[in-house]
């Protein structure tokens, strides 16, 4: 992609610039006990996308950026926008093979990542002739030196326009590997400005981030940052621990929190009654669906916080409804955030009357540019600018949103999408398995937990537990299936397709 001539008005870098401008040089991000001040996070913000230009990454570009939550990764994602470049988040736990094709697929001329992660990344990389560097904070043979970009001078900001790519982001689909998901600067700027219109709450500016910022959820949650009209402060952890999180909260007097339902699940097995939490005002629920019961259970315990549930999906630059401040309906997930349109649609994609259930299909400026590299499977998504989510779903007379059910074949594994076909791809790896299929059952911790039924080869062997360490061996942490069964034969369906239907009510039984 070319340099666009002239800026868009919603350029990510620029928004990045106009909120330190806004709110000036202060204690802004608390990261394992030391609180960073805006003003160095800009300037290394300013150094790093000078040192990338100047290293070789030029205006539409993808850079990988995979490493555990850090400052790191907020100050890559700014400074690529920066430079014209487009970020492609991987979550550093994903495995060789599925970073691998990430890198492959996107076509990423570098990857930023951690030094505990480079051997992984090295051989994910090798042989892609797309990749010509990778950069890292610890440094190494034939590894760039993370400080050394960040010792350069810095730039002006690359113009790029509304429709730029800015982000590409992975997801997976139940008939075939992930694919990448195109988001502009406009897309995401929209979604920042609407979730954080829609979800405003006056003295609620210290927020705890124990999401990883590399999925959806966590890159809304940065971007909403742009759109602050009061100076807040963020608390980042590389990732969620429960009995640190109360205490994060109780030291910092924390007063919000974006939150995956499984998280409220771990909260709700601490003494919470122990600790002082008077500061936490608001627990924002997003990723997969909340248990009504919990959210009571955790409003009854923690005296003075609402949970508000919101929904959205990678497409629609995760944002497609939100929980007004002293507006939640038990099972909705809000309503629809502005600037958005939501409608309900039947098989035949005509508009179901209000209260029944059919297709949730949105249309908004939040919606994707499209599917990287993949014309056929965006046409099927999008249609006439209409997004067609997948998901199941009923608008109430007041326009409340609930969803139903998801995708068919989608399983939902503390917050993350997890897709049978990866996991029946590994399982079919191992030499004495036939055939794996792979579906969810509901689980109270994790909302739904992963279970594969395989069967094996004629006179081969292998045990249940042989073949979980060998799933967790070649797929990401939350991917592997936690519970296999071994069976006489799985079914198919008439055209040799894994029958989950088959296999979901052998469950259910």
């Amino acid at each position: 992609m070319e340099t666009t001539a002239r800026a868009g008005q919603h350029h990510l870098a620029i928004a990045a610039d106009r909120t330190f401008e806004r709110f000036g040089d202060r204690e802004a991000l608390y990261f394992e006990g030391t609180w960073l001040r805006s003003g160095d996070l800009q300037d290394r913000s300013l150094r790093l996308a000078g040192g990338l230009a100047r290293l070789g990454v030029r205006p539409g570009d993808r850079v990988a950026v995979t490493m555990p939550n850090s400052p790191t990764v907020g100050v890559c994602y700014t400074a690529l926008w920066r430079a014209g470049a487009a970020i492609t988040p991987v979550i550093f736990i994903l495995a060789e093979p599925e970073l691998r094709h990430v890198l492959a697929d996107s076509g990423c001329v570098a990857v930023i990542t951690s030094a505990d992660l480079l051997p992984k990344v090295r051989a994910a990389a090798a042989g892609l002739e797309t990749v010509r560097w990778i950069v890292s904070d610890g440094g190494g043979e034939g590894v760039v030196p993370l400080a050394e970009l960040e010792a350069e001078p810095g730039i002006d900001v690359v113009p790029r326009a509304d429709d730029d790519l800015a982000a590409l982001l992975y997801t997976g689909g139940t008939t075939g590997r992930a694919k990448g998901v195109m988001l502009s600067h406009g897309n995401l700027w929209y979604a920042g400005h609407a979730s954080h219109a829609a979800s405003y709450t006056p003295g609620a500016n210290r927020v705890l981030l124990t999401l990883p910022l590399s999925h959806a959820f966590g890159l809304l949650v940065t971007v909403i940052g742009f759109h602050a009209v009061e100076p807040g402060a963020a608390v980042l952890e590389r990732w969620f621990d429960a009995q640190r999180f109360v205490r994060l909260v109780e030291e910092l007097r924390v007063d919000q929190a974006p939150v995956v339902p499984s998280m409220l699940q771990m909260l709700l097995t601490l003494p919470l009654e122990e600790h002082d939490l008077t500061s936490l005002r608001v627990l924002s629920s997003g990723a997969s669906p909340l248990p009504p019961e919990v959210a009571l259970e955790i409003e009854r315990r923690i005296p003075g916080v609402e949970v508000r549930e919101g929904y959205g999906c990678t497409e629609s630059a995760s944002i497609i409804s939100a929980t007004r401040p002293g507006q939640r309906r038990p099972g909705a997930v809000g309503q629809a955030v502005p600037g958005l349109e939501v409608r309900i649609l039947d098989d035949e994609g005509a508009q179901v009357p209000t209260g029944a259930t059919g297709e949730i299909c949105v249309r908004s400026p939040g919606v994707m540019l499209g599917y990287w590299q993949a014309p056929e499977a965006t046409a099927a998504a999008v249609v006439d600018g209409w997004l067609q989510t997948g998901d199941i779903g009923r608008l109430d007379d007041d326009a409340y949103l609930y969803v139903v059910d998801r995708k068919k074949d989608l399983i939902l594994r503390g917050g993350f999408n997890v897709f049978p076909r990866d996991v029946e791809d590994a399982l079919a790896e191992h030499p004495a398995v036939a055939f794996a299929g792979v579906v969810g059952r509901p689980d109270p911790r994790v909302g739904e937990e992963v279970v594969a039924f395989v069967s094996l080869r004629p006179g081969a062997s292998a045990t249940a537990e042989e073949l979980v360490d060998f799933g967790r061996e070649r797929l990401g942490g939350y991917k592997y299936a936690r519970e296999v069964r071994v069976v006489d034969q799985v079914p198919l369906t008439p055209v040799g397709k894994v029958d989950r239907k088959r296999l979901r009510a052998t469950l259910a039984d």
